[in-house]
């Protein structure tokens, strides 16, 4: 009886002796990725052999062991990283807690602890699935955790110990301790991190509460772009929002940034009386006039140059996510803040016609109204890098405010190349650069360039005249003959009825197709020709009947060469 309950115990299995089992785990959880990879390589050798059979725990250090290596390589981005960390320690605590599940489901909260696995660990898992991603740092925490309780749950007790047999010995007591209690810490740290993500919140739609309740108590007959004034309590909740932004800015943008804050929903705006239609051109990237003042309190309040700052790098981070979603109704309204920020620091307008109470009226309309120092290179490089339909216009928005303004040449050729990378058309540099000293080559660019120029000269020039009087006008003429120097096209002043002449021929050409050659150029004999014999010795066509060439000697005698040229024909 012992004898055949010991052979049921017995189980074929993928690697070939303990030696190999020995070598890939010590490979596994090795510092070298190249020992790491090799392990990873045999792992998927036990794989085809196990076919459907491979151990939950191997399946699942391998993937964790794929993320490290791919981690330490660099050719991986935070956010594809978190995604990869994501999935292998999702399915790590699905796989685990599998077998535990009966017919009723249970938490896996209390399956885990069953199991000595952190309550932080699966806490992990349930962000990944249902709420904001970890960050990385999370994520490789969590790895590091899980493999180590993989080795000392599974790995260590395979084939009576083997080289991990003494891995409890290996840290003594006070190396666990310690490790407890930075486990405890970075728990109570996120869980800190939870409440005043909470806390922002509220603080948000308490806010948006109080301003929705001031909109629907102003009186009948006022205006409906003016917003009344903030109720008395109002001065309080702004106070608790700047304390929370002095201990976490960083939160407090995220929170603004999401859906039904700084991004409407329908239902607000259709609440606040706003156009609930998404304007996509750029000269229309605005926010409405009722939902600005709706969050000017606010972002009056908060209007420190670091905060600026950072909101417009989160924004710009934001917009980069939502590159391929460019009809979605959050990417009209992220460049459209970007925008507002932007012009509230600009310049480039000037009001010389409007009065006091026009220009105080203008100036509450705005965000902030000193020009603050922003970091004009990284806003350039971070918009340079969320390419999408607004780009051209954020970027020209950009290059006027510069406190040092890239070269005017530069800044047109870089607005044509993000034009041209965005499919977008951009009327404001593209007259620029047509009328830089460039050749022209076809008719159009002609026209478009003698309008242009017009255009400079004669502001106010009605485009209602016919081509035939403009072409009559002396001064036109000259100004076309101007703008043709250094071109191949030549105006021609003689009445010629070109009807009579076919397509490609102009009056006085020759018959003679002579008359085409270059006055210029050099003569080459035959033999005078380079050849590259290397080449043609080795490209010869498997299976021909023709004699292998080699490099020494001409590829043709006389006899070929006079056979060649005797059939040659000029015209």
């Amino acid at each position: 009886m012992k004898k055949k309950s010991a052979e049921k115990k017995r189980h074929v299995v993928a690697w070939v002796n303990k030696a190999e089992w020995d070598q890939v785990l010590e490979y596994l959880y090795s510092k070298d990725s190249a020992l790491q990879r090799y392990a990873l390589q045999r792992v998927s050798a036990w794989r085809g052999r196990y076919a459907n059979s491979t151990p939950v725990a191997v399946d699942c250090t391998a993937d964790l062991v794929r993320c490290q290596v791919l981690d330490r390589s660099g050719q991986l981005d935070g956010d594809d990283l978190v995604l990869l960390y994501g999935a292998a320690l999702v399915r790590f605590v699905n796989l685990i807690t599998e077998r535990q599940q009966g017919r009723t489901a249970r938490p896996l909260r209390r399956l885990a602890g069953n199991l000595n696995i952190p309550e932080w660990v699966v806490d992990l898992r349930h962000d990944f699935t249902h709420r904001k991603l970890p960050t990385l740092k999370w994520c490789r925490k969590g790895c590091k955790v899980v493999l180590e309780w993989l080795q000392q749950e599974y790995w260590s007790r395979q084939l009576g110990g083997g080289p991990s047999e003494d891995w409890e010995s290996q840290s003594d007591v006070e190396d666990e301790e310690a490790d407890l209690k930075r486990q405890e810490d970075e728990l109570i740290a996120r869980q800190k991190e939870m409440e005043a993500y909470k806390n922002a919140r509220e603080l948000l739609i308490s806010f948006e509460k109080e301003q929705f309740q001031a909109f629907d108590g102003r009186p009948e007959g006022e205006e409906k772009g003016l917003w009344p004034a903030p109720f008395a309590d109002m001065s309080w909740l702004l106070g608790e929002i700047k304390q929370f932004a002095l201990e976490s800015s960083d939160l407090l943008i995220d929170v603004l940034l999401e859906d039904g804050f700084l991004v409407p929903t329908v239902e607000q705006l259709e609440t606040l009386g706003c156009d609930t239609t998404d304007g996509a051109s750029p000269p229309e990237l605005r926010i409405p006039p009722t939902f600005l003042r709706f969050w000017l309190p606010l972002l009056k309040m908060l209007n420190s140059p670091s905060f600026i700052h950072l909101l417009l790098e989160k924004l710009f981070v934001e917009l980069k996510l939502l590159a391929k979603e460019q009809n979605n109704h959050r990417a009209f309204y992220i460049p459209a803040w970007i925008s507002e920020v932007i012009l509230c620091n600009s310049n480039k307008f000037e009001y010389h016609f409007e009065t006091k109470g026009q220009k105080k009226a203008r100036m509450k309309e705005r965000i902030f109204v000193n020009r603050i120092q922003l970091r004009w290179q990284q806003l350039l490089t971070a918009c340079l890098d969320a390419p999408c339909i607004s780009t051209p216009h954020l970027l020209q928005l950009i290059l006027d405010d510069m406190e040092h303004p890239l070269p005017l040449e530069t800044r047109q050729r870089l607005l044509q190349l993000c034009s041209i990378y965005t499919q977008t058309t951009h009327s404001e540099f593209e007259a620029p650069l047509q009328s830089k000293h460039q050749p022209i080559y076809t008719l159009e660019s002609l026209h478009e360039k003698l309008q242009h120029s017009k255009r400079r000269s004669h502001p106010r020039h009605s485009t209602g005249e016919s081509e035939m009087s403009e072409s009559s006008q002396p001064d036109v003429q000259v100004e076309k003959a101007r703008l043709l120097r250094g071109s191949p096209w030549q105006i021609c002043t003689d009445k010629v009825w070109w009807k009579n002449y076919p397509l490609g021929k102009v009056p006085g050409q020759s018959d003679d197709p002579s008359c085409l050659m270059v006055e210029n150029y050099s003569t080459m004999t035959v033999f005078d020709q380079p050849v590259d014999l290397e080449s043609s010795a080795t490209h010869n066509v498997p299976g021909a009947s023709a004699p292998v060439r080699t490099s020494e000697g001409l590829l043709w005698n006389h006899g070929d060469v006079n056979k060649l040229k005797s059939g040659l024909q000029l015209f």
